[in-house]
């Protein structure tokens, strides 16, 4: 794994994030995914089920780039609705583990007005850093 937490003295350890990452390697960036399947369709009733797309595509993007969930160093959350997004913590914290595991990179959540896609609710945008010399 390419990232490593970094974490400034005396500070109390954050909680699902890493308050920096460093890493070496070959940088992927990863565009604003939304809970969109396959086939371009917006899925997901729930906040919490277009989280988990939303962030399975985002694992998806890494994946064809020839890395995996750990090699992500950096995840920004846009979210419509920032008291929505509170009241479904336990699931997507749920989701996120399915998805991307234990691993947890550096991370910010903003709350916007909207998002490009009609009846997105969130979008998740991502930094990862591969091996240099990874085979794709």
């Amino acid at each position: 794994m390419p990232g490593v937490p970094v974490q400034p003295p005396g500070w109390i350890p954050p909680r699902g994030y890493s308050n920096g990452m460093r890493a070496r390697g070959e940088l992927v960036a990863v565009a604003g995914q939304v809970a969109w399947d396959a086939k371009g369709r917006l899925v997901g009733d729930t906040f919490a089920a277009q989280f988990e797309q939303a962030l399975a595509n985002v694992k998806a993007v890494v994946a064809a780039a020839g890395g995996e969930a750990e090699d992500l160093i950096s995840l920004t959350i846009y979210v419509t609705d920032r008291a929505e997004y509170m009241a479904s913590l336990k699931e997507i914290g749920e989701a996120y583990r399915r998805v991307i595991g234990k691993h947890y990179p550096a991370m910010a959540l903003v709350e916007v007005a909207g998002l490009l896609e009609v009846g997105a609710r969130v979008e998740i945008q991502g930094l990862a850093v591969l091996e240099t010399g990874r085979e794709e």
